[in-house]
């Protein structure tokens, strides 16, 4: 049994992973611009409350540059405290169990790896779009993170007049005076303004995923985040625009899908103590 954790800059989430099961799931809003103990102290009252003698491990997807092996957080942005937080160390002296720490994107890709939809493949990339664009890259069924645990960040690809991130995320919208949920609940009243706005961000997408192939060439991408729950509305767009990758042959054996399994954050956290 493993105490998961999914920490954010607004939020807090955390629970107990047994096999594929995840239970007695807690809450919080993270207590983001208090100073670093305040924060550690609020993962450490947690955890607390979870903590049994079945519990084996301890682990966490945190939302900023992770030194994997030592279990250091820098500088988180919605932390503002957090500049490098020897959280493994830290949570490891207190509570004498094993604890790993990773990227969120990193997590999701191998809870999604783990317990989700690229389990049948043996190279995919796995992709949130959100309030940002991140990825995580399973390679040969394991986590690539880089010389930096810095691999995936995709969002930050220059594209266009910006990068992806302002084009494949939450930015886009706000950059015409709306919200993806607003965009994506107009869509389903079927109004057409809303409707073109989503098949011009699948177009966007789409160009994400080519770019994706022509980097890594994965059998598939699973997409998760929030805008994701509107990808009825936007993959017409993102398949044609994909059909324009030079190789045909990569395109027809290339997936792309969304992750239904709920509470990935926790089963990512989960995954990278596996």
């Amino acid at each position: 049994m493993i105490i998961a954790i999914d920490l954010g800059g607004t939020k807090i989430r955390a629970g107990l992973v047994d096999g594929d099961a995840v239970s007695n799931i807690i809450t919080q809003p993270c207590r983001a611009d208090g100073p670093e103990d305040e924060v550690v102290g609020q993962l450490c009252s947690m955890i607390d409350a979870l903590l049994n003698p079945a519990v084996t491990a301890i682990g966490i997807g945190v939302p900023s540059v992770v030194d994997a092996e030592r279990g250091i957080v820098y500088d988180v942005v919605a932390i503002p405290s957090w500049k490098e937080v020897h959280l493994k160390e830290k949570l490891e002296r207190k509570y004498s169990l094993p604890v790993s720490v990773d990227n969120d994107c990193n997590c999701f890709a191998l809870g999604v790896a783990t317990f989700g939809e690229a389990r049948p493949f043996r190279n995919s990339v796995c992709v949130t779009l959100g309030t940002g664009v991140g990825s995580g890259i399973i390679i040969d069924r394991k986590l690539y993170r880089g010389a930096n645990t810095g691999a995936g960040e995709i969002g930050s690809i220059p594209y266009l007049d910006k990068d992806y991130e302002y084009y494949c995320s939450s930015r886009y919208f706000e950059g015409l005076g709306t919200t993806g949920k607003d965009v994506a609940a107009a869509c389903a009243s079927g109004d057409a303004e809303a409707l073109e706005i989503m098949k011009d961000f699948g177009v966007h997408v789409g160009k994400l995923m080519n770019l994706i192939l022509f980097a890594f060439d994965p059998e598939a991408v699973v997409l998760g985040g929030s805008i994701a729950n509107a990808f009825e509305y936007f993959k017409d767009s993102m398949y044609e625009e994909i059909s324009h990758f030079p190789y045909s042959g990569t395109v027809e054996k290339f997936k792309v899908c969304c992750t239904s399994i709920e509470h990935i954050g926790l089963y990512g956290a989960a995954s990278i103590c596996m």
